[in-house]
This record gives C-alpha cells, structure tokens and sequence, in this order.
C-alpha cells in the first residue's frame, strides 16, 4: 500500500487506522523504516502473545536477552 508523506506527516488509511490504532514506534532499518503499532496496554499485549507461544516465560525472556543464541 503506498501512503504520502506531507510537510513530515504521514498520512495512513482509515482501515489503517482502525486496525492498528493511531500510535506506532517509527524503527529505522538502515534501508528501510517500519511501524509498528503501540497496544492500549502494552503489558496486555505481551501476555497474550506469550500465552500463544509454545516456548515457557523463561525461554521467552532469555530469547529477549540473548536472541542469536
């Protein structure tokens, strides 16, 4: 999908916006930037995709830490 960028603003699509709510962290990948939505409730979020992943609490963190082990 092709989105403009006007006076520093981008402007995202109304399905966009109802998808994915209106707040994004911006990563700069060097050859690309990426959005990535923000959660109402960050905390929420995180537990119910840990509850989805077949890998313990304690996997799950260490992967964080250390994830090219």
């Amino acid at each position: 999908m092709k989105v403009k960028a006007d006076d520093g603003r981008i402007y995202l699509p109304k399905e966009l916006r109802d998808e994915f709510g209106d707040e994004f962290e911006l990563i700069d990948r060097g050859d690309r930037l990426v959005l990535v939505p923000i959660p109402d409730d960050p905390l929420d979020a995180l537990r119910e995709e840990a509850a989805k992943s077949e890998r313990s609490a304690r996997e799950l963190k260490e992967f964080a830490l250390f994830p090219s082990e």
